[in-house]
């Protein structure tokens, strides 16, 4: 396993890309709608900021974030190679699992979350590359 992004909830991806892209030499390297969601990824090199701005009416986790927090880090993403065995190694743990299965995520990948109750308040997301 490894980095793979930080999810960022934001008002604005378009100023936040640039802003970041600016700042940090973070090109933009794939953008799309998921779900009620734009979402922006900016390429470090060695891993993302994933942008997350709710659509018109969004409903679910980063518009109630951003009503309840702001603009700010949403979530650390971890890479692995199998989300499935990627959980199960999570439930061995005792770690609390959001996703009991792995479900579809941003750029074609699947994904799965873990609870932040259960690693120090951080929440986590494996993605499968």
């Amino acid at each position: 396993m490894h980095f793979d992004h930080a999810g960022i909830a934001t008002d604005d991806t378009a100023e936040m890309a640039t802003l970041f892209t600016d700042l940090f030499e973070a090109p933009v390297a794939h953008e799309e709608t998921f779900d009620d969601l734009a979402v922006t990824f900016l390429d470090l090199g060695n891993g993302y900021f994933e942008l997350l701005e709710p659509l018109e009416d969004a409903t679910g986790a980063i518009p109630r974030y951003l009503d309840q927090n702001g603009p700010g880090m949403h979530h650390l993403a971890i890479a692995t190679e199998d989300v499935e065995s990627a959980l199960d190694t999570a439930r061995a743990a005792g770690v609390a699992l959001i996703d009991e299965e792995p479900r579809p995520g941003a750029w074609g990948h699947d994904v799965a979350f873990l609870h932040p109750r259960s690693t120090g308040g951080v929440l986590f997301e494996f993605v499968e590359h």
